[in-house]
């Protein structure tokens, strides 16, 4: 990742606009910033949220608060609790993501 053109700045994310994605059960919601080629947002995912796609983007993710649940499209599963982060590259290992009590996420792609 390359990151140029991104001058200093501060994000109060209460004032980034909220919009809701629907997951196949449950809602995320996305604050986004576009800061040129990279992408940063605060995720809400809603208790019972449930991806309704395999995704190939690459993120950094970090979990704020609550449980995130990621299975890979090899079968294999991981948990983040409060404090524990994953990375996965563009195009590298599709992922998919699911929580049952809800999750706060610190998202960079």
């Amino acid at each position: 990742m390359q990151m140029s053109g991104i001058p200093f700045g501060t994000t109060d994310w209460s004032k980034v606009e909220r919009t809701e994605h629907k997951g196949a059960s449950g809602s995320a919601y996305w604050r986004t910033l576009q800061l040129g080629d990279v992408r940063v947002r605060m995720v809400e995912y809603t208790p019972g949220y449930v991806a309704d796609h395999w995704c190939a983007k690459g993120h950094v993710l970090l979990c704020i608060e609550g449980e995130l649940h990621t299975e890979l499209e090899d079968g294999r599963k991981f948990t983040l609790t409060a404090g524990m982060s994953y990375q996965v590259a563009d195009n590298a290992e599709p992922h998919r993501s699911f929580t049952e009590v809800g999750a706060t996420l610190f998202i960079v792609d």
